[in-house]
């Protein structure tokens, strides 16, 4: 086997499956790399949205329209998140197994199977997006200057997303075996790519090229486009026992296997992204001020959010290979450590929103003009705090399920969450109360959506506890 043969710099694989050894310190050696990598997400995005609100005031008849348009590009984003849910997930989950039981020829097949198929439901995606998103956008709200701004951002998002597939697939594939610190690595590198491509693009800085908001989604691409190259060269050198071989034959059996874990994740993310559209058509009936302030706080609220995803990464490879080594307990064991690691985490990020909120929207809205903006949203980042232990619980025990095979069953609590709850709640409370007659003491405007996302993520936090401390994941095959 070419290349390297470690898992990371700073533990070899047998420590995540030895029962003897710290939980704690398991979870911290994946975690951290990971906790980065999903920083290094939120800058980003934060500098993307920093760009719109600091430099691009001229770009546009309107800056409510860029915001609103720019907060819908988020939503896709997740969309896309959600999406290469259908590859990442089996994908992890089946390598994990492979390299849990020593057997890395396998898990290097994997890789292969992986691959192909997140180019191949990269570029479907590619093709459909491109096509059939101007007929959606006037059904989520936005119409004239936001929906032209909106899909000229999308549009370069959609061009290269059969490579955003393919680096987040290679991720994947490196977080089954154990390894966290590769993909920190990759990103860390698109990030750096990112923050002046997208900057040099959007303002024509150095005169080079000025293409305005959409030139920010061309640099986020074009970054994303390198990462995947760079983690494709990665696996064919070889990394963390795996090798990628591009001799390598279609393998009907190692294909099922993996759709048979990630088709019904795929639903699940995919549900929650389809929720998340309605939510947000809810949001853009009270007006650009309200789209605008929802944007910048989910932008916050990703703070606590991708620690999250961080822990959960953690608890994915953890109860995957501790399942493959048959350690059904340790498995266990790592993934409720997880789970209390990232709940503490999160909850202090909770707290970060609930004393600095004002402070945290002034920095994207430092205008007199946009105090609008700055008064609907620091509300909705104080309540949204206290929901932050359930976040966690929906974030983090959805990922260990997912790492034992697990992903049936949390698809209904999706369903109860979102079409139950978040959404006839959000329709009642999101209404503007300045314009409402029907009940016009229940008009609570951009508050009441976040409401209705609080009741959501208590419910389906609790349900997913319930699910994992069961124990019926122990006997799942992958």
């Amino acid at each position: 086997m070419g290349g390297s043969a470690v898992v990371n710099p700073v533990v070899k694989p047998s420590f995540y499956t030895d029962p003897s050894k710290s939980a704690l310190l398991k979870v911290f050696y994946l975690a951290w790399p990971a906790l980065i990598l999903q920083f290094l997400h939120l800058i980003i995005n934060l500098w993307d949205r920093f760009i719109a609100g600091r430099f691009l005031l001229g770009d546009s008849s309107s800056h409510l329209s860029i915001q609103t348009a720019q907060t819908t590009g988020q939503y896709f984003s997740w969309l896309i998140s959600s999406y290469s849910v259908l590859v990442t997930v089996g994908s992890t989950a089946l390598i994990a197994r492979f390299v849990g039981a020593g057997d890395f020829k396998s898990a290097s097949k994997v890789v292969h199977q992986s691959l192909i198929l997140a180019f191949l439901f990269g570029l479907l995606a590619s093709i459909l997006a491109i096509t059939f998103v101007p007929f959606i956008l006037p059904l989520i709200g936005l119409q004239g200057v936001a929906a032209q701004e909106a899909y000229g951002f999308l549009f370069n998002i959609f061009i290269l997303l059969p490579f955003q597939m393919l680096e987040a697939a290679g991720i994947a594939c490196l977080v089954g075996a154990g390894n966290t610190f590769t993909g920190l690595m990759v990103l860390g590198f698109v990030t750096l790519l990112n923050i002046p491509l997208s900057f040099i693009l959007a303002t024509g800085f150095l005169g080079i090229v000025h293409l305005g908001f959409p030139g920010i989604a061309l640099g986020t691409s074009l970054s994303h486009f390198a990462g995947s190259i760079l983690v494709m060269s990665l696996l064919i050198r070889g990394s963390s026992s795996l090798q990628w071989n591009l001799k390598e034959k279609l393998n009907v059996e190692l294909v099922r296997r993996l759709l048979r874990v990630s088709l019904p994740a795929g639903v699940d993310s995919l549900s929650i992204g389809f929720g998340q559209f309605i939510f947000l058509a809810i949001i853009n009936r009270l007006g650009e001020a309200s789209g605008g302030a929802h944007g910048i706080a989910l932008g916050w609220e990703a703070l606590g959010y991708l620690s999250g995803a961080a822990f959960g990464t953690a608890a994915t490879a953890l109860v995957g290979l501790n399942l493959g080594a048959g350690l059904p307990k340790e498995a266990s064991r790592c993934a409720w450590t997880a789970y209390g690691l990232g709940a503490v985490f999160m909850s202090i990020m909770g707290g970060v929103f609930f004393f600095f909120a004002e402070s945290m929207f002034l920095v994207f809205c430092p205008d007199p003009s946009q105090g609008e903006i700055v008064r609907i949203g620091a509300p909705v980042l104080r309540l949204i705090a206290f929901a932050m232990p359930f976040l966690a619980s929906c974030i983090i025990m959805t990922s260990a399920l997912r790492g034992a095979g697990d992903t049936r069953v949390p698809v209904l609590f999706t369903w109860i969450g979102f079409f139950l709850l978040r959404i006839p709640i959000a329709l009642l409370f999101a209404r503007n109360p300045a314009e409402d007659i029907f009940m016009p003491e229940l008009a609570w405007g951009l508050l009441g959506a976040w409401l209705a996302m609080f009741v959501d993520l208590f419910a389906r936090g609790i349900l997913l506890i319930y699910r994992f401390g069961s124990g019926k994941w122990q006997s799942v095959k992958v």
